[in-house]
């Protein structure tokens, strides 16, 4: 697949970024490509001529409509914003990581010219990712939908607190827990907050969601792996002073109350990453979570 529009989203407080930004909006004139900046990310540059140059400045959700590849400079957190604005469009996504750990967008500072160049050129490879839709419903009405490519937790809020819920899976009762709540992760997001809370780190490919309690009263609970085709059902209990939150990626929030039903189920379109040809998974975990390396020679 060639790739004649790329459209650009740039993370929206971090200098390194709009240096990473400039240096990229350079090196795609050269190549002859078209840029398109993402809104937001078109407001970090002050440098009003470079910003002239751009075929267009459009809302992130607009990016879709027009690029045929959408490069982010950025953290994971740019990337999972991208990435749930995109995906009705199955636009792919490649990473430029000017972040801290960067386990999704995986070219280096360094590397850009070299390894997007790779990627302008056709040597890449695909990675589709699936992610979460997430709907709270009270009294048999939605009030409040996301959609999350890391996780949805359930949450007390800003204050800590034990939430009462029952679990649910394909309408069929799991459990009841009191804990400070709930963790639904895909394989994406299982080396992210779910990891943090004990969770099992899923290769990419799995077809399947880790749901995660967040410190549970009782120690016989622990994390469980069903099929990624599973429908979840959250059913939130009562509580004291606690205003529990349901939060998509860490960047959406909705409220809930004692009664509400929260759903979560795979969504029906997909995210398509890129990678450069050297990337690897199990590498990536070594390299980002501290991971020994050969004991032997080979």
């Amino acid at each position: 697949m060639s790739f004649s529009t790329v459209g650009l989203i740039g993370h929206l407080n971090n200098e390194r970024a709009v240096y990473s930004i400039k240096r990229l909006i350079k090196f795609l004139q050269q190549a002859q490509k078209q840029f398109v900046l993402e809104t937001r990310t078109a407001g970090l540059i002050t440098d009003l001529q470079l910003r002239q140059k751009a075929h267009q400045v459009v809302d992130i959700d607009e990016l879709g409509e027009i690029c045929d590849l959408v490069i982010v400079i950025g953290g994971d957190g740019s990337l999972l914003r991208g990435a749930r604005a995109l995906a009705k469009f199955n636009v792919p996504l490649l990473g430029v990581n000017r972040g801290r750990l960067g386990f999704l967008t995986d070219i280096t500072p360094e590397e850009i010219e070299a390894k997007v160049g790779e990627v302008l050129a056709g040597q890449y490879t695909t990675d589709p990712r699936f992610l979460l839709d997430m709907a709270v419903t009270r009294d048999g009405a939605a009030i409040a939908t996301g959609d999350a490519l890391n996780d949805v937790v359930l949450h007390p809020g800003q204050f800590i607190h034990m939430l009462e819920y029952e679990l649910y899976i394909d309408d069929i009762f799991v459990t009841s827990q009191r804990s400070d709540g709930m963790i639904v992760s895909t394989p994406t997001g299982s080396t992210a907050y779910a990891l943090s809370g004990g969770g099992p780190i899923m290769h990419p490919k799995l077809d399947a969601i880790v749901l995660v309690p967040m410190n549970p009263h009782t120690l016989s609970s622990r994390p469980i792996v069903v099929s990624g085709n599973s429908a979840i059902k959250i059913v939130v209990g009562s509580h004291d002073s606690a205003l529990p939150l349901v939060t998509c990626d860490g960047q959406t929030h909705a409220e809930v109350s004692a009664g509400d039903e929260i759903h979560i189920r795979k969504k029906t379109e997909s995210v398509q990453l890129i990678h450069p040809l050297n990337h690897n998974f199990y590498e990536r975990c070594r390299s980002k979570l501290g991971w020994g390396g050969h004991l032997l020679n080979n």
